[in-house]
């Protein structure tokens, strides 16, 4: 069993309100589709939009799917997958409020989402020094502006970073206001 499939075995999904208003129970299979561990073997996209994350608001799942994402991003998944990952992380931890039912519970989910990437730090410090994709580059720089405290660390790795690095991340146009 690999990282992937352990971390989304660990959650407990079935329990869990999903934005389309059922269980979040088939986000398991979304996730092993999405990492290529579905039934057909390969990478393919799945949209969690309405699911996990809107513009707006992100659901009960976001967090195990946070976790999801960083163990993607740890294990040994396909380029086009680990760019979807990481596009998945950047809207978990860009969220700005919690869906009614799970803030009346007093969770805030973008910050439970942040607090587990800062977990994975030198995750997205290695995809960003590892240059394999302008994509992956970016969108790991971008969480990285949401998430790192140590913002000399962060302004240091622009700098050694600055020739891969797309234009947003490289002038600080990405930056959040932490």
């Amino acid at each position: 069993m690999r990282l992937i499939e352990m971390e989304i075995a660990r959650q407990g999904w079935k329990g869990m309100q999903c934005g389309c208003g059922g269980s979040a129970e088939h986000l398991a299979r979304d996730l092993l589709q999405l990492a290529g561990r579905g039934s057909r073997r390969e990478p393919s996209h799945v949209s969690l939009e309405e699911h996990v994350w809107s513009p707006a608001v992100l659901w009960e799942p976001a967090p195990a799917v946070t976790s999801v994402a960083l163990a993607a991003l740890a294990d040994d998944v396909a380029p086009t997958a680990r760019e979807w990952f990481l596009d998945l992380l950047q809207h978990m931890v860009a969220g700005e409020g919690t869906d009614s039912a799970t803030a009346q519970r007093g969770l805030d989910l973008p910050e439970l989402c942040r607090d587990l990437a800062v977990q994975g730090l030198w995750l997205l410090y290695e995809e960003v020094m590892s240059n394999r994709s302008l994509r992956a580059v970016g969108t790991a720089f971008e969480v990285l502006t949401v998430v790192e405290p140590d913002r000399v660390r962060l302004q240091r790795v622009r700098e050694v970073a600055a020739h891969w690095l797309p234009v947003c991340c490289r002038t600080g146009l990405c930056d959040d206001d932490y």
